[in-house]
């Protein structure tokens, strides 16, 4: 599943995203932002989420970097930027490995190489992860309730969002798609993958890394060893930001995407 904005724009951004969650995560706004910057964004499901196919079976890292190109194959795109958040940071550096062809600049955000240390969550953020919602059938307020307090813990405290917008963005998501297995399966996949530092090493992409002082989910670590892995990156660490893309966030997240898609002078 996914979807395009900007249709006329000679390059396009190909935007991924984290851990269960879906591409709505990327708002229409702030695709919009992309497009009025002369680029078309497309924005994706990831499999086990949203729309995309929900698969039992286990895959790699390396399987959702395959489908991020079959979208690009989908879209008839042959080379895009690619900016991916925390899993999608992940899945965009294993697509510039894997299929440096397809790939004309690099954005790796609130994301690590996977590299010991660079994970390394508070004790309150990790349980984000570990503790499953309760049951939305059962009690459909508590998991709302459960949601938005998972989302304060890991936002930014700079830029927070307010309770409504938490409320709202849950149940949306809820109603959208609601997939936990799927969550699993993605977390097998990235631990999977294990340390790509040194395949990183060798990259030849304009890239930009763009993490949050205040991320308590991946620490700046994650961001920092990203950014030395590879050759010539420029790192951003934006105080009182945390592990999300509130509005306040917007323009910083376009200016780092555009900022290394800059860096390349062609068109495709």
């Amino acid at each position: 599943e996914y979807q395009t904005f900007g249709d006329d724009r000679p390059q396009t951004i190909l935007l991924i995203n984290g851990l269960g969650s879906q591409m709505t995560r990327w708002p229409e706004a702030f695709c919009e932002k992309l497009v009025a910057r002369g680029y078309r964004a497309i924005r994706m499901d990831n499999r086990d989420t949203g729309l995309s196919s929900w698969p039992s079976e286990p895959y790699t890292l390396a399987d959702m970097a395959d489908d991020a190109v079959a979208v690009l194959d989908a879209a008839g795109v042959r080379q895009a930027h690619i900016a991916g958040v925390s899993m999608g940071g992940m899945i965009v550096q294993r697509m510039a490995l894997d299929h440096p062809d397809r790939v004309l600049s690099m954005t790796s955000i609130m994301s690590a190489t996977g590299a010991p240390g660079s994970l390394n969550s508070t004790p309150e953020a990790a349980a984000v992860l570990n503790n499953p919602p309760p049951s939305p059938d059962a009690d459909y307020e508590a998991f709302v309730a459960h949601g938005v307090k998972n989302a304060k813990v890991i936002g930014s405290p700079a830029y927070p969002w307010t309770e409504e917008q938490l409320r709202a963005r849950v149940i949306a998501e809820h109603g959208r798609a609601f997939n936990p297995p799927g969550v699993a399966r993605q977390m097998t996949a990235i631990r999977g993958d294990g340390d790509r530092t040194a395949a990183l090493r060798g990259l030849k992409v304009p890239t930009v890394v763009l993490h949050g002082a205040d991320d308590p989910l991946v620490p700046r670590a994650g961001g920092e060893m990203t950014a030395a892995a590879i050759p010539g990156a420029e790192l951003r660490i934006i105080p009182g930001m945390g592990h999300d893309l509130p509005p306040g966030l917007y323009d910083i997240f376009v200016d780092a995407i555009t900022a290394a898609a800059s860096r390349v002078k062609t068109t495709a």
